[in-house]
């Protein structure tokens, strides 16, 4: 799952100069599956408040599922829509993605999400293949 850049994005960076909203601008019409599902955690945190917001269910397709995971697994992507949502994202397996608040206040949730023991807990054996 590759982006679709632009020919005027790319342009920007051979001349070594990025502009980080086109570039997530390229990230939401590239991979509009995983912008929409982190935009809406994104903006589930905000209104519930609390210190997470996640997802349980899977992606409907492929294609959808390797959106996700072009996202989460790409540093520079992972880090354009954290900047851009305002959170700090967290990745346990093909779909169970959270959000978390910027502040110190969901540390402690944080850590547990991305420990060994929570990825241990989110198995299951419907999830071996995706």
């Amino acid at each position: 799952m590759s982006l679709d850049v632009s020919p005027a994005l790319l342009e920007q960076a051979e001349r070594g100069e990025v502009d980080e909203a086109a570039f997530v601008d390229c990230v939401r019409t590239s991979l509009p599956y995983a912008w929409e599902l982190i935009g809406s955690l994104a903006a589930r945190l905000r209104v519930d408040g609390g210190d997470i917001a996640d997802n349980l269910t899977p992606p409907p397709d492929e294609q959808a599922r390797g959106q996700l995971l072009r996202a989460l697994a790409s540093d520079a992507i992972r880090g354009a829509l954290e900047r851009h949502f305002g959170v700090r994202l967290a990745f346990q397996n093909c779909h169970r993605v959270a959000v978390f608040p910027l502040d110190a206040s969901a540390d402690e949730r944080l850590t547990r999400f991305t420990s060994i023991r929570g990825q241990l807990l989110n198995q299951s054996p419907e999830l071996r293949d995706c």
